[in-house]
């Protein structure tokens, strides 16, 4: 149970990964419980390049 077992904590950090032994905890806000957020439908648009200005040659 030292460096080399990957289902121990100490070797998760030996071996620079994650897992159910070594895994991210997130923090919660006390006290305040904020409304969730609703995604708007996305309406993209998409910019035409403007169309190139042709110059007559002189004759």
């Amino acid at each position: 149970m030292g460096k080399g077992d990957r289902k121990t904590a100490k070797g998760k950090r030996y071996n620079s990964s994650y897992g159910n032994a070594r895994s991210h905890a997130t923090t919660k806000a006390a006290g305040s419980a904020a409304a969730p957020v609703v995604k708007k439908a996305a309406t993209r648009t998409v910019a035409k390049a403007p169309a190139k200005k042709v110059v007559a040659k002189k004759a």
